[in-house]
């Protein structure tokens, strides 16, 4: 019987697990470990296994200073990315990705922060995309923002799939990299305490607007979750 692939998942704050997601990996028997940045080294391109999801964080992508695991990041994210390993960033992870591979991000974004509630506009490249196809074509376009840092530039030859009223750039592809602005594998309640813990006036409401579409949200996930899985598949 043929082995499943493995998927490494890299998570870069301890108040940014997969949470969501480890369920909806698990549902599709694959493979995956977490492997936490702050207390262990970057794992080799060798280790990796068959794809990689990077997680979200409160630091921002600028800040090796004080998180000097960031450009080891940055090499195994273009080193990946070289051999069409898949990859998949969520939140900081897409903003990591996009700066990895020739783009540009800008801390403390004008306009922001996008906190809640949003719906994705697809843009025409999103319909055929292998990670997006299938929520365009069931109309799954409610997600859970959190962010203040944007992708500004996407990186040459990258394919905007899909922006907000707010912000471009909510989603991306180029080659078997993925990065999505928004956080497709968080609960309401990881999203509370985001909220609290940066002393938000405005959370109970912004809460209430997550938990009141979370079916939305949580089938966009986990539709998401799943297509990955078929690409590390394929």
């Amino acid at each position: 019987m043929a082995k499943q692939p493995r998927i490494s998942v890299l998570q870069l704050d301890p108040g940014c697990p997969l949470d969501r997601f480890e369920d909806w990996l698990a549902d599709t028997r694959v493979r995956f470990g977490v492997v936490s940045l702050w207390d262990h080294d970057v794992p080799q391109l060798a280790s990796s296994g068959d794809g990689l999801i990077v997680l979200g964080g409160r630091m921002s992508a600028h800040d090796q200073a004080h998180h000097p695991w960031l450009d080891p990041l940055s090499d195994l994210l273009a080193d990946a990315h070289s051999i069409d390993l898949p990859i998949l960033g969520l939140c900081l992870g897409h903003q990591v990705l996009a700066e990895t591979l020739g783009g540009a991000v800008t801390v403390g974004a004008e306009g922001g922060p996008e906190d809640g509630r949003a719906e994705l506009l697809w843009t025409d490249a999103a319909a055929s995309d292998p990670l997006f196809g299938g929520l365009v074509a069931e109309g799954l376009d409610t997600v859970a923002m959190s962010h203040s840092d944007v992708v500004a530039e996407l990186p040459p030859g990258a394919v905007e799939l899909a922006r907000t009223a707010r912000f471009p750039h909510a989603a991306f592809r180029l080659g078997s990299s993925w990065g999505v602005q928004f956080h497709p594998e968080a609960s309401p309640d990881l999203v509370a305490s985001w909220y609290r813990r940066s002393a938000r006036q405005d959370t109970d409401a912004l809460v209430e607007g997550l938990r009141t579409a979370d079916g939305d949200i949580r089938a966009s996930g986990r539709a998401l979750a799943h297509a990955f899985v078929d690409i590390v598949r394929g």
